[in-house]
């Protein structure tokens, strides 16, 4: 098992460095190869899912400061997401760069560089074992993800490459000063249940470290779309290649979540800080997050950008049930980390699919694309109905849970206030995406038609300025091209992940006493 750990964080690494500089004219060859790395990776992490592990080191800093990896259950539920949606993703990618490596303009082989080794370092932190380790592949997912938003090597996506990079350094030196905290006084750096602080070296310093940790958990909830922190989001997404998109929002943006979960039942421990102002401050700005994401992807009219706001909202519903600090709303915060993972990658492959295929990157353009691509507009519609929570899709038995964890919670006015946050959430979410569902499939008379049957070429409006992918995506394509709707490698990925919103949903019974009892060993 110490020689399985090692290998899937090694394996992509491995891969990421030599399999992009593989020169064949055969690009089938190195397809082949990518593929077989995604598809060994994940059968070596689905043995991990049902194997007790070991602890190992990997390396040390000094004689405390060590890199150390082990697969408790909460590795286990973040290894699970991470390599299913960088498998599905990356089988995406492969039709969807095609065009880059005929044209000649953007460097494929520096995107699968890229795209495995933040896999690699995702992994790693996934299985960290302590603070430390944790933090370091936490910086390494940052660093390695970067390069993928810049793919294009346009103004827009250097600036929106730039934020990403400034947005998560200044979160990870937050985190850092938390870190620095803990090791002052903690017993130490391990994860442990209830936390490892030192009740004789806190004791009259309990003010200062909930000031310092409330800190912390802000720089972690960068990654993780947290306010004030959240502006990457919206900046990287629409210029970020779709599958890209959909590892940084279904993927790597769980990272901050993992990180505050480690952080808050694992490190600090919730007696420290439940019932206290740093508890209700959390909790106030999650809901502020989730409100304010939810109203400005309201609002927002590219869509892809529109889909970043909803990532900003969404998995603050997650961080939401985890400042609860109870049962209910740590099973319903891992479960909406898990059915948010599987909509939103949906969500972005299709967008990525529909600016493939047709050049539209406005929702405004989307009237009558439902008759054009159907099956992409099938799913699209599958994941929007689990993200606004309608049973029986997954996303209603996330937010049940989490609003009964409000519920019971007891928080002053938190309590009711939470559900009601959500509540209007979903009501935002279901007016930002169900009209482009009904647009695209009944468009109504009167209404100006861009992506019906009969419509060729390009939207108006739609170049890269228009929030969006460049303007190699946007180029005229035949009908029969478009009646393939990108062919396999394109459906195959959405066709699972929307099925799976539904899946997930007729399934959650099983999820549910499965995250139940995690979270009973957080507690």
């Amino acid at each position: 098992m110490r020689v399985l750990m090692l290998s899937v964080i090694l394996l992509p690494v491995l891969a990421g460095v030599l399999i992009p500089v593989v020169k064949s004219p055969d690009r089938k060859l190195r397809q082949g190869l990518l593929l077989a790395v995604l598809i060994i990776e994940a059968l070596m992490v689905t043995v991990l899912l049902f194997r007790d592990t070991p602890e190992v080191r990997l390396f040390s800093m000094t004689e405390k400061l060590t890199v150390s990896v082990n697969a408790d259950p909460v590795s286990r539920v973040f290894m699970a997401i991470a390599v299913y949606g960088y498998l599905l993703a990356g089988i995406f990618a492969f039709k969807y760069l095609d065009r880059s490596e005929e044209e000649g303009s953007f460097p494929e082989g520096t995107f699968w560089r890229f795209f495995l080794l933040s896999q690699g370092a995702l992994m790693g932190m996934d299985l960290s074992a302590n603070l430390i380790s944790m933090y370091f592949f936490f910086e390494m997912i940052t660093l390695l993800s970067m390069p993928m938003v810049l793919y294009e090597r346009t103004q827009e996506s250097v600036s929106a490459a730039l934020r990403y990079l400034f947005y998560s350094i200044a979160g990870a030196f937050l985190a850092l000063l938390a870190i620095f905290f803990l090791y002052r006084y903690s017993v130490t750096l391990d994860f442990a249940k209830g936390g490892n602080l030192d009740p004789a070296k806190v004791a009259g310093h309990e003010t200062l470290l909930r000031v310092v940790f409330f800190l912390g958990f802000l720089g972690f909830g960068a990654k993780a779309g947290l306010y004030p922190l959240h502006g990457w989001l919206p900046a990287a997404h629409p210029v970020a290649p779709a599958p890209a998109s959909a590892v940084l929002s279904g993927v790597i943006a769980k990272a901050g979540v993992l990180a505050i979960v480690r952080l808050l039942y694992f490190s600090i421990g919730t007696s420290f800080l439940s019932g206290s102002w740093v508890q209700t401050a959390l909790l106030s700005v999650s809901l502020l997050t989730v409100f304010m994401g939810s109203m400005m992807a309201y609002r927002e009219k590219v869509l892809k950008k529109r889909l970043a706001y909803s990532t900003v909202s969404q998995i603050s519903y997650a961080l939401f049930g985890l400042f609860l600090m109870n049962a209910d709303g740590i099973t319903g915060g891992f479960m909406q980390v898990l059915f948010h993972a599987a909509a939103k990658c949906c969500l972005f492959l299709s967008a990525g699919s529909i600016i493939y295929l047709t050049g539209f990157h406005n929702v405004t353009e989307l009237t009558g694309i439902g008759k054009r691509l159907p099956k992409t507009m099938l799913a699209f519609t599958f994941a929007g109905l689990s993200l606004i929570g309608i049973p029986p899709f997954a996303g209603f038995v996330s937010k049940w849970y989490l609003a009964a964890g409000s519920l019971d919670s007891g928080i002053s006015f938190l309590s009711w206030f939470g559900p009601v946050i959500l509540l209007v959430s979903a009501l935002l979410t279901a007016g930002y995406l169900l009209p482009i569902t009904v647009d695209g499939f009944f468009p109504g008379l009167g209404k100006k038609v861009h992506g019906g049957a009969d419509a060729e070429g390009t939207g108006e409006g739609s170049s890269a300025h228009d929030g969006g992918e460049n303007a190699h995506a946007a180029a005229p394509k035949a009908q029969a091209s478009i009646s393939e709707e990108g062919g396999l490698r394109m459906l195959v990925p959405l066709i699972v992940l929307a099925a799976l919103t539904l899946l997930l949903g007729l399934g959650s019974g099983l999820f549910k006493d499965f995250f139940a009892g995690i979270a009973a060993s957080m507690l």
